[in-house]
């Protein structure tokens, strides 16, 4: 253990820190000295979405004390920006453990510094945080949660007052607040407590009035009442309120998974509470199974991702991945407005640089404009703030099984998202058509895109190093080839530049610096490599497209499909 870790061990052990915190230090020390010293190796980075990371004592973990810290920063930040003016703040947390202590922390760190505080009466979905934000007026929100992560996991998301997460400038502003906070003796813990008011029941009814108001066909659902819906909370926030809205849309044939009903940081029936996740899902699968539901829904712990089941052309039940969620939902909602005689030549869908380049055809063909921003819903958030009154906001989504439907809301959500997916599984069954054979409709009609990801972890003190290294090595050398397709083209978003390799021409990208790198070949697929902002990984998206003529050849051009990636895959010598 090097010195300037020791250092700082040392000032936790006689620092103003509770007993019990160094109790556990000391323990450590002699039974667990390499994860002490990861616990201390650096401070735990508060980025552009706030912070991520596991549960326990240090510098660099989710504690009292690094909340205390960010906190502190933001309320600092605040007090900057609106001076003497009132500032109030929202905040919400969700299911896992600690997530109560570290959103009442939080509050009170809010409060001490004069800020009067919104504090949800008890676990609530992320999305409805944004929604309060907009809602009370409030200058900015904080949530509790590590969203999809292990139960090891926890995280605090800063959002500013358009109910989105920090962007430019607040983000970097923010940072460097958080940054400049040096010791927790700066940290005011204490104080205030008359500035922190409950909210709960008011604020969830209408919450779940602006959702039912998302409805397209509410006289569809009326007639399919009775479709069979299987829904798994996955021990999160989801139960708060997916089943009300559910029946509050007409549908009164919901089974929720039970095993999985009742919130609990440990998620004891699954490794990893991600709807992502087939493992992770397997319950509900089997209920729907058993059930001969109509669809399964899943969400993750706070309730922003959404996971759906449904049966192939075999009648057996499959997972959807997120470009195919969103696609579909995409494509309801544009051809639903039209159909409704609603749609309006302003309106406008948001998709991100990593999603399936369907979404953009789709969108062409139906006359509406797709915008395209960076990673994160947060980007979609400020392209509504930036289009407000010029353009209508109809849905936004990218491939992480997130989806945000309506601009009363500015992250992504999985309530709205469970309620849309089944009223478009109601108008496909009245159509005598299941949600998977309109998939494969909407890949005859547009071009069948396929699309996979891969994320590949490098955990400790080398792991980011590692990870900057990789992109480093594509940045300068990208591939020649990929699946026998020349690379024409590299997107550096970084550097803000697209570069065409063949004749070396550079065009500017108009969107903000971001680490990702876009490889384009000639035949048309896109690789993406991005390292992950909240966790020591980085992830790789890869998107191949063919033409299918008829359903009958879905499964062989779906093979077609993966096989090209498996290559890609090798090709770029990641397997």
């Amino acid at each position: 253990m090097n010195s300037a870790i020791e250092e700082k061990i040392n000032s936790w052990l006689q620092g103003p820190y509770d007993e019990a915190t160094k109790v556990t230090i000391r323990e450590m020390q002699v039974t667990q000295p390499d994860e002490l010293a990861d616990s201390f190796y650096r401070n735990l980075e508060f980025g552009t979405g706030g912070l991520r990371g596991i549960m326990g004592v240090g510098s660099n973990r989710i504690n009292k004390y690094t909340i205390g810290m960010a906190t502190q920063g933001f309320s600092n930040y605040l007090k900057k920006t609106y001076g003497d003016a009132s500032v109030s703040v929202a905040i919400a947390h969700d299911s896992r453990n600690n997530s109560r202590f570290f959103a009442e922390t939080t509050a009170h760190v809010f409060a001490a510094n004069g800020i009067q505080v919104y504090l949800f009466e008890s676990l609530r979905p992320t999305p409805e945080l944004s929604f309060a934000i907009r809602q009370l007026h409030c200058k900015a929100g904080v949530v509790c949660t590590a969203s999809h992560n292990p139960k090891e996991y926890n995280g605090y998301k800063a959002y500013w007052n358009d109910g989105g997460q920090l962007v430019p400038p607040h983000d970097v502003n923010v940072i460097n607040e958080v940054e400049a906070i040096q010791s927790i003796s700066e940290v005011k813990f204490t104080g205030g407590e008359n500035l922190i008011q409950l909210i709960g029941k008011e604020m969830d009814e209408a919450y779940l009035q602006m959702v039912k108001s998302l409805s397209v066909y509410p006289e569809v659902i009326q007639q399919q009442a009775d479709l069979k819906i299987v829904y798994t909370p996955i021990h999160g926030t989801g139960i708060q309120l997916v089943p009300d809205v559910l029946k509050l849309y007409g549908f009164n044939q919901v089974s929720i998974v039970e095993e999985q009903a009742t919130p609990d940081g440990n998620f004891p029936t699954v490794h990893y509470p991600n709807p992502e996740e087939s493992e992770t899902m397997q319950m509900g699968l089997q209920k729907a199974k058993e059930l001969d539901a109509d669809i399964l829904l899943g969400t993750d712990p706070d309730a922003d991702r959404v996971g759906i089941g449904v049966k192939d052309n075999h009648g057996n039940w499959i997972l959807m991945n997120g470009n195919q969620t969103a696609v579909l939902a995409f494509s309801y909602l544009m051809e639903a407005r039209k159909a409704k005689g609603i749609a309006t030549p302003e309106d406008m869908v948001i998709t991100t640089i990593v999603t399936t380049e369907m979404i953009n055809r789709v969108a062409e063909k139906n006359g509406v404009d797709c915008l395209n921003v960076l990673t994160g819903f947060k980007w979609i958030a400020e392209k509504i703030k930036e289009l407000e009154g010029k353009k209508n906001y109809v849905i936004g989504g990218e491939e992480s099984f997130g989806l945000m439907i309506g601009s009363l809301i500015r992250d992504k959500d999985a309530v709205s998202a469970v309620a849309m997916l089944c009223e478009m599984a109601a108008y496909e069954k009245s159509k005598g058509k299941t949600l998977f054979e309109k998939l494969i409709e909407l890949y005859i009609q547009y071009g069948f895109y396929y699309e996979s990801l891969i994320s590949i972890t490098k955990k400790g003190m080398d792991g980011q190093k590692a990870i900057a290294d990789m992109m480093e090595t594509y940045r300068l050398q990208p591939p020649a080839n990929l699946a026998g397709s020349p690379v024409v083209s590299l997107l550096d978003y970084q550097l803000q530049q697209a570069t065409d390799l063949v004749t070396g021409e550079k065009t500017a990208i108009q969107l903000p610096k971001s680490n990702v790198l876009q490889f384009i070949t000639a035949d048309g697929s896109k690789i993406s490599a991005r390292p992950s902002g909240t966790e020591p990984k980085i992830k790789f998206y890869f998107s191949v497209q063919a033409t299918l003529s008829n359903k009958e050849d879905f499964e062989r051009v779906q093979m077609q499909l993966k096989d090209k990636i498996s290559q890609i895959i090798s090709d770029m010598k990641l397997n």
